[in-house]
């Protein structure tokens, strides 16, 4: 059986004493501390009843006798009109409020009235307007065309009455259904001055074909009606009505209960209950009730239900009893229940056969207090849950309730609750827990908030006072409960009771993801401070390393001066030095790190075999402790940072892995440039490719245009060179079998990815700015031919660089392409004569030599060809050659008259049309006038332009001899005309 909780508690009780026997009851609030109650007799009388809320006195204030048989239901219309609505003896009866004057009676078609029921309209619905005129059909009874007759709604009392459609009367305040044998009305009732007179009612509409009606709902355009065989739907629009359900064969009499709150009605059948819509639709499931009801109220979210002297509270959801109170002994006789709807909806009254119980609805933070003393707080929390949905608290009590129930749970060592407690509450800050994790006083005690709860928990201590203290009070609960003292214990802590070690765990585990998810809040700086620097001092706890390290390497807030000492004293230096990096204390971090890459390459500390991770240009990648050390300390100097710090730890960084020295010296990041004159002295001379590296990088990223520095580069690339002949030459003298040879970077870790010699071509090729003779003076005596070549260009001397490419590498393209791009024939000739005569006792090159005839011969003069040909050259090589340059030598001769006789030909054309043009006529006489001034030319001198425009001597002055008349220019614009084009 579930326990129950205090919902509503008692208020008073009041007795009519005699014979006088309780049928009917209905609450009225007059004022905020007045309750007007109206009780039905057996006898047919209205009594008045006063209650004073803030007194619990209950005064009597009136009687009115209405009938000799029972009151069935009472109905208040408004305290503006100050009426009174019951049904007696089959009539309704009107009364004053305050019962001061007598009944009246409402006659005429209203009799014999069986039940009654005011129309409701939800908050959200639009109730059609019963007012309006409608067309009658043809199926329409005699009663209602009479009805209708007397106009639109068919006013029928005994009583003359003003016009329905007076202003004042809201549409469905007043407007009752009820049913009359086998038929039912709708009704509007019209209520007048206090005395009584001009009270009339309008009958709205007339509904046949439903009988034994015995409870009535009226909710928008439908009205439920319940009978002994069912429950039905009628529409007040269209009077057509359906079934919904009918009753057992065996079943009590059927039960209505409006519920206002969420504008649904409850139908009974026995002791199960279904809610359903205006539409007759089944909402949710069935609610089982220990009993059948006589009575059914609804106090907030709760269901209320009497019957057999006991009041019973449900949730309206679930159907599950929360709490039950006995007011009567069993066999008491029906009891009836209402609620005060139209006040505050907190008074709940209950009556037996003689007597009246009130109740009051237990504050909300008073039935919540009370689940947390017992420590029943899953109940608590679903409370909450519940007034949440239903919308009965605001925001900031519904954050508050979630931090309260949160710090319960804390102190009884439900740390995971707690936590999700603290989550969901939007007001508790999270300086809160401070105290927590750190004693006071301590850096942050000021940031602490003093918010005031309702005083069920200790005050802040730590964890371990938390801990030790939760395990005290369950020894003690479970003494005194092996004692037979009732308390109030987790009863898997008294079954099973936890370690402290255990507690201690969850504890810092929950407060972890506590603080973690409180970092994406909006909160203060010192704040942010307590809640990173207080993570890391639980991690640490936790022995979480990794979280540490990722806490630490980011972005954060921890305050270093807390935590140096506690993480030196435990060892993690690795998150000591993150936490450096990140604060800007890079010397420190790097002195750190340096420890690690020392101890790992001395032996002092042993390398583990799993790898570090580490994470470079968005890759994870894995390394080995030393290489992660000299990483994390080139991370640290790519950034910003003091010049002579870089090159303080430049050299046991690439002791380690050149790449991470390479990253150093060549970060973009960096504000204030490294001196090449100190970088150079800071690495080891024996590091040569780092600084190649580094001289390539000043060269080709930062445009440095110190020769020298470039003469340093090619110096340096140039040595590289030599020894890696040297190597090669060894390795192919001492593996004769024919292996390849080695590379001389084998064994180290390679910054480029071409190999020196091709790099070092490519150097002395771009740059202009070394000393050539510099670096042929260190390569003369050695085997780098190509580069000798490029050098003996740069300083122009063109004989070497032939014999180089043609005798040494035999490279006849280059030969030929270096010919070219000479430019004069005599290279080609000196060449030749190279081929042909390649002196220190070679022999002639007579395939080259063809070759280049091949493809250059028309460039040479072939008696020159004809005086350098060896006797010992086989005439089947040269004849085909010689043949061809001769007849190209032809060719050309002859294509060189062919253009002279043209170019004569085109000179004569030109000649004589411009000789033409100079002897043509022009004729002027007496009417002939200037296209400039129009003056008559006669004997004047004149002058024509190429356009055929003719201007006296004075306009061709001021005119100018390549400007005419129209303008044209002709220095800009020439003209041309047909006759001068040579068609040849």
């Amino acid at each position: 059986m579930a326990k129950s909780r205090s919902v509503v508690e008692l208020t008073t009780r009041y007795d009519l004493g005699g014979v006088d026997k309780i049928r009917s009851i209905c609450l009225s609030p007059h004022s905020d501390s007045q309750t007007l109650v109206y009780l039905g007799t057996f006898s047919g009388s209205l009594l008045l009843l006063s209650l004073d809320t803030s007194t619990n006195i209950v005064a009597r204030l009136g009687t009115v006798s209405l009938s000799a048989s029972p009151v069935e239901s009472i109905f208040v219309l408004g305290q503006e009109r100050g009426k009174v609505l019951a049904l007696c003896n089959g009539y309704l009866f009107v009364v004053d409020s305050l019962l001061s004057q007598p009944a009246k009676k409402l006659g005429g078609l209203l009799k014999g009235i069986n039940v009654v029921a005011r129309r409701v309209s939800g908050s959200e619905s639009s109730s059609t307007d019963l007012l309006l005129p409608y067309e009658v059909s043809g199926e329409t009874s005699s009663s209602k065309k009479f009805l209708q007759m007397l106009g639109g709604g068919s006013r029928v009392s005994d009583v003359k009455g003003k016009d329905s459609r007076r202003e004042g009367v809201r549409q469905g305040h007043y407007v009752f259904a009820v049913a009359i044998g086998e038929r039912m009305l709708l009704i509007e009732l019209q209520c007048g001055e206090e005395d009584g007179k001009g009270d009339a009612f309008v009958v709205l509409k007339e509904i046949l074909g439903i009988g034994g009606i015995k409870t009535l709902v009226w909710l928008d355009d439908y009205v439920v009606a319940g009978t002994v065989k069912g429950y039905s739907l009628i529409s007040c629009v269209t009077g057509q009505s359906g079934v919904i359900f009918t009753l057992p064969d065996v079943s009590g009499p059927p039960l209505l209960k409006l519920l206002c709150k969420e504008w649904k009605v409850l139908l009974l059948v026995d002791n199960v209950g279904v809610v359903v819509d205006t539409n007759g639709q089944p909402i949710g499931g069935s609610l089982v009730f220990r009993r059948r009801p006589d009575s059914v109220g609804e106090l907030s979210f709760y269901l209320v239900t009497v019957g057999d002297g006991k009041m019973e509270i449900h949730q309206k959801k679930s159907g599950a009893c929360v709490q039950s109170v006995s007011f009567g002994p069993e066999g008491c006789g029906p009891s009836v229940l209402a609620v005060d709807e139209a006040g505050d909806g907190n008074l709940l009254a209950v009556t037996t056969m003689s007597k009246v119980i009130f109740y009051r609805r237990v504050p909300y933070e008073e039935q919540i207090k009370d689940l947390l003393r017992k420590k029943r707080y899953r109940e608590a929390i679903s409370l909450v849950e519940e007034l949440d949905s239903e919308g009965e608290i605001s925001k900031e009590m519904l954050s508050f309730l979630h931090a309260q129930i949160g710090y319960l749970l804390l102190f009884d060592l439900r740390f995971e609750e707690a936590v999700n407690q603290f989550l969901k509450s939007e007001s508790m800050e999270p300086s809160e827990v401070f105290p927590f994790i750190m004693r006071d006083p301590n850096r942050w005690s000021l940031q602490v908030p003093r918010n005031r709860y309702w005083g069920l928990h200790p005050p802040p201590a730590p964890l371990e006072d938390v801990v030790d203290n939760g395990l005290m009070a369950i020894q003690r609960a479970i003494f005194l409960r092996k004692a037979g003292m009732d308390t109030p214990v987790d009863e898997e802590f008294s079954s099973n009771p936890p370690s402290r070690a255990d507690l201690l765990e969850s504890a810092i585990i929950n407060m972890t993801r506590y603080l973690e998810v409180s970092r994406e809040k909006d909160i203060s700086h010192p704040v942010r401070e307590g809640i990173d620097t207080l993570l890391m001092l639980l991690y640490r706890a936790l022995n979480r390393v990794e979280d540490m390290e990722n806490l630490a390497s980011s972005v954060n807030n921890c305050v270093v001066e807390e935590l140096e000492t506690l993480l030196n004293e435990s060892e993690h230096l690795r998150t000591l030095a993150f936490l450096y990096a990140s604060k800007g204390m890079s010397a420190k971090a790097l002195a750190i790190w340096r420890l690690f890459a020392k101890n790992y390459s001395s032996g002092l500390w042993q390398d583990s075999d799993d790898l570090v991770p580490y994470l470079h240009e968005n890759e994870l990648i894995r390394l080995s402790g030393k290489e992660a050390a000299a990483a994390e300390a080139a991370r640290i100097l790519e950034e910003p940072c003091d010049p002579e710090l870089a090159l303080q730890h430049l050299s046991w960084i690439s002791d380690i892995n050149p790449l991470f020295a390479i990253q150093v010296l060549t970060s973009d990041k960096r504000t204030e440039e490294l001196l090449p004159e100190k970088v150079i002295q800071a690495i080891d001379p024996q590091k040569v490719e780092i600084i190649q590296r580094y001289f390539q990088w000043l060269i080709e990223d930062r445009d440095y245009n110190d020769p020298q520095l470039h003469t340093s580069y090619a110096l340096s690339l140039s040595k590289s060179a030599l020894e890696c002949v040297e190597v090669q030459n060894g390795n192919q003298e001492t593996d004769a079998g024919g292996r390849e040879a080695h590379d001389c970077n084998v064994g180290s870790i390679s910054l480029f990815e071409s190999d020196v010699r091709e790099r070092l071509q490519t150097f002395l090729q771009s740059s202009d700015l070394y000393d050539p003779e510099e670096i042929l003076n260190l390569i003369e005596g050695s085997e780098l031919w190509l580069e000798k070549a490029i050098l003996y260009r740069r300083i122009g001397q063109e004989t070497v660089v032939l014999q180089i490419l043609a005798l040494k590498l035999e490279d006849c393209a280059a030969a030929e392409q270096y010919c070219v791009e000479i430019g004069r024939p005599d290279a080609f000739m000196q060449l030749l004569d190279m081929y042909l005569d390649p002196q220190n006792g070679k022999e002639p090159m007579f395939k080259a030599a063809v070759r280049l005839l091949h493809n250059h011969g028309e460039s040479l003069d072939p008696l020159q060809v004809l005086e350098k040909l060896s006797p010992d050259m086989p005439l089947k090589l040269a004849s085909d050659t010689i043949l061809r340059m001769l007849r190209a030598r032809v060719h050309h001769h002859r294509q060189g008259q062919i253009v002279h006789n043209v170019s004569r030909a085109l000179d004569v054309d030109s000649r004589l049309a411009r000789l033409e043009e100079r002897s043509r006529h022009v004729q002027i006489n007496d009417e002939s006038l200037c296209d400039s001034c129009f003056a008559r030319l006669g004997t004047k001198l004149f002058a024509m332009y190429p356009d055929d425009t003719i201007v006296c001597y004075k306009c061709y002055r001021r005119l100018g001899e390549s400007k005419s008349v129209t303008g044209r220019d002709f220095k800009r614009d020439v003209l041309i005309k047909p006759g001068w084009l040579v068609n040849r």
